[in-house]
């Protein structure tokens, strides 16, 4: 698997003897980071994708439970959103359709047309299984940590720091630094006594999903309902209007994901056409995925007109817009300079 984050690398597959009870393709995070992972089953002409697979550090999941049969297995995997600092991924060369939010595609042929709604393509690394109908594989990040347990603890590093927390060197080691930022964080969130490892993991994410925020532009929908959002950038006397990106509900969509640099309008509307977040600056829109260069005339051109509202940048280099079912929420989330 070619590495397309900073640093990363992945570590061998390893296998096991299968049963049939076994019989999965198994993910396993030697990382410190949260990862979403994407896999795919190509059956010529069909190929079958589907995600997202959560894998905290130092946990293995199943990501696909059945006989490993297909011709070839494919994945793809990215850092979650709460990670302060550039997005990293693992991936190769050979690009499938994914969305935002739990997706299962079925597609007739390999290569990637994606017309699913929302979907867009990402560059997927094929797995050797061996034939065999089980499949361990481990994901790495460079330098490489030890072992599953040494993620484990660098993850909890790592997710304090999110949260604005000082610990000691992001390693699989123990540190006075760390040993008195967890129980602060357990004392902030109010994690019983009791909550293990997933309690734990899920309640860092979550925080830290309030205010660690990716280089770019991310739209997130809190609400209830899906929504479909466009993007209009302004800056250096050029103009791009796009859309429209699916967010359901519970997903975020990077719209961005470069850093930020010049003016930002976000409008965003229910799948009935209904306008969640609109304002006063008028672009041009398209009724299905568009990217539009000029402002004003839309009904010359076939397309129609949208108030959107701008998002206070100032400057940051990323920006979370959170919306809700009546709209922008207040106090979206500006990147850490």
């Amino acid at each position: 698997m070619r590495p397309i984050g900073l640093g990363i690398a992945l570590a061998a597959a390893l296998f096991c003897a299968a049963t049939p009870a076994e019989a999965a393709l198994t993910l396993c995070n030697r990382t410190s980071s949260i990862l979403y992972a994407a896999t795919a089953a190509i059956k010529s002409p069909q190929s079958e994708t589907q995600g997202w697979t959560r894998i905290v550090p130092g946990d293995c999941q199943t990501a696909r439970p059945e006989d490993l049969k297909a011709e070839t297995y494919m994945v793809y995997a990215r850092s979650s959103l709460a990670h302060d600092g550039p997005a990293k991924a693992w991936g190769g060369n050979f690009p499938l359709c994914v969305r935002d939010g739990d997706f299962h595609f079925q597609q007739s042929g390999a290569l990637a047309v994606c017309k699913e709604e929302g979907a867009f393509a990402l560059p997927f690394a094929a797995l050797d299984t061996k034939g065999r109908r089980s499949w361990t594989m481990t994901l790495d990040e460079s330098p490489a940590l030890p072992s599953l347990t040494a993620a484990q603890l660098a993850g909890v590093k790592r997710l304090l720091r999110d949260n604005g927390y000082d610990t000691g060197p992001l390693d699989g080691g123990p540190d006075r630094k760390t040993g008195a930022a967890l129980p602060a964080f357990r004392k902030t969130a109010r994690l019983p006594d009791r909550a293990g490892n997933a309690e734990l993991f899920a309640a860092l994410e979550r925080e830290a999903l309030k205010h660690s925020v990716p280089a770019g532009y991310t739209i997130c929908n809190d609400g209830k309902a899906g929504l479909e959002a466009a993007l209009a950038e302004s800056g250096k006397g050029k103009l791009l209007v796009h859309g429209w990106w699916a967010v359901p509900p519970g997903a975020c969509a990077r719209a961005l994901t470069l850093p930020l640099n010049g003016a930002y309008y976000l409008f965003a509307r229910r799948k009935n056409g209904t306008a969640v977040a609109s304002g006063g600056e008028k672009f041009c829109v398209a009724a299905s995925a568009f990217e539009i260069h000029e402002r004003g005339n839309c009904a010359a051109r076939g397309q129609t007109e949208a108030g959107f509202l701008p998002t206070p940048i100032n400057g940051v280099s990323g920006y979370v817009a959170h919306l809700g079912d009546k709209g922008l929420l207040p106090g979206g989330a500006p990147a850490r300079p």
